[in-house]
């Protein structure tokens, strides 16, 4: 069994005084005609949260909290990975592995870890708890540096199958991710479905099956809607996509000098891909959205974390369909302002599909926007399982 090490996560006092004396010689782009943001970030909104990051935001009572849970790192295959793990309270906890995707970090999920791993504490029974282990993905905040190409969705998933069976120690867990979080969960089904109790993916992916390829006729009548929202995103989508799986490096150069332009290359998706109803803050947080940018920025890993696209150059991913399938039990739960989806029958077809949720509510960022309906979620689903 590999060793892991506990991780205290303590920014330099330098870095954040030059963080700050950067936000405070930020020079904005003119803006005019957009109070829609049409044209992207609207600049006032964009100035006063910047303004917030420099002036009042608090990056130590961040960092205190997160050092509160227990934070891990270990070496995996050369690559640093940092992980927190907490173990449920209660008899025979559910080992399950949370993955999240880009623009997220692995604080997207923190408000779950609580009632997953202390159901008592919150309303739930002691039977209903999980051992957490959340993973930062390689080259994004704490899994860093990144030196190595070529580390796509289906190398992650091996290297978690890793971190759960030879590191941790867990015969079999359950699995749970969105975004970039649902590839490597749904990858974990097919490499590894002798140790995977059962995966749950926010954003419904499909084995073999690739969203973009969809046509209206290949959803049911109520499920056009799916369909009609994936257009109407579209043109939130493609710049980020083209840009992210083309020239990453390009754009790295600049988000990794300028926190005004992380800043808003980060906060544009968090709106535009939230059920915000055109305003950020009505999904999160000023301390999150803060939280979430300066970690990019401490760690430097804009860039690699947008190489992540990039890899999927070398295996042909989200180009066309093909046969794959899982025998593995499989959830979803279907947000109304998601920015992929498929039809029921074809994750029937794929996989042992076991729950279909469509929510009532909620975007690409799930577990941040909606915690409580994700821990009911994941209760439900994965109650199923239990011994």
């Amino acid at each position: 069994m590999k060793l892991y090490s506990p991780f205290s996560i303590a920014v330099a006092d330098d870095q954040i005084a030059d963080l700050k004396a950067r936000l405070g010689t930020s020079r904005l782009a003119e803006d005019f005609g957009n109070q829609d943001w049409g044209y992207g970030v609207e600049r006032g909104w964009l100035k006063d949260m910047l303004d917030y990051w420099r002036t009042q935001f608090d990056w130590r009572a961040q960092e205190s909290v997160m050092n509160q849970l227990c934070n891990f790192k270990v070496d995996i295959e050369g690559i640093p990975i940092h992980f927190i793990y907490v173990r449920g309270k209660g008899p025979n906890p559910i080992p399950l592995i949370l993955t999240h995707g880009w623009p997220w970090t692995f604080w997207d999920w923190h408000q779950v870890i609580s009632p997953l791993t202390d159901p008592c504490v919150n309303g739930a029974r002691a039977d209903q708890s999980f051992d957490v282990v959340i993973p930062s993905l390689p080259g994004f905040g704490f899994s860093s540096p990144l030196r190595d190409t070529g580390v796509n969705h289906t190398i992650i998933a091996d290297m978690w199958n890793v971190l759960m069976t030879q590191i941790l120690g867990y015969d079999r867990y359950a699995a749970a991710g969105g975004d970039w979080g649902a590839f490597v969960t749904s990858e974990l089904s097919l490499r590894h479905p002798d140790n995977i109790i059962a995966v749950y993916l926010t954003l419904p992916v499909v084995p073999g099956i690739h969203s973009r390829s969809l046509r209206e006729s290949d959803f049911a009548d109520d499920e056009i809607w799916m369909y009609r929202q994936m257009k109407a995103v579209e043109r939130h989508t493609k710049s980020h996509f083209t840009t992210h799986f083309h020239d990453p490096q390009t754009l790295a150069y600049a988000l990794n000098d300028s926190p005004a332009g992380l800043a808003a290359w980060l906060w544009e998706r968090r709106r535009s891909w939230s059920d915000c109803n055109g305003n950020p803050l009505n999904a999160f947080d000023r301390d999150f959205l803060c939280t979430t940018a300066s970690i990019y920025w401490f760690t430097e890993t804009i860039g690699t974390s947008m190489r992540l696209y990039a890899e999927l150059r070398g295996i042909g991913a989200m180009r066309g369909h093909d046969d794959r399938s899982t025998d593995v039990a499989t959830g979803y739960g279907i947000a109304p302002k998601e920015l992929l989806f498929a039809p029921r029958r074809l994750a029937e077809e794929r996989t042992d599909l076991r729950r279909w949720s469509v929510l009532p509510r909620g975007g690409h960022f799930l577990p941040a926007e909606q915690p409580a309906l994700v821990v009911d979620e994941l209760r439900a689903f994965f109650g199923d399982f239990r011994h």
